[in-house]
């Protein structure tokens, strides 16, 4: 994982291992966003694929 924060990225789910901890961003260069459903019509139907679990 990189250590710099990535400001363009925004991010408030500090379990994930590419969250800054310090700041409400990601570490990473990019990120890729996908959902769960066949036709999603809201934000909750969208996830971060680039999650993963923070130890």
């Amino acid at each position: 994982m990189t250590c710099k924060n990535h400001q363009t990225i925004r991010c408030t789910v500090d379990q994930c291992m590419h969250h800054a901890k310090t700041e409400n961003f990601c570490a990473l260069d990019s990120i890729t966003v996908g959902t769960h459903e066949a036709n999603p019509s809201m934000d909750q139907c969208t996830d971060c694929l680039s999650f993963e679990k923070g130890r």
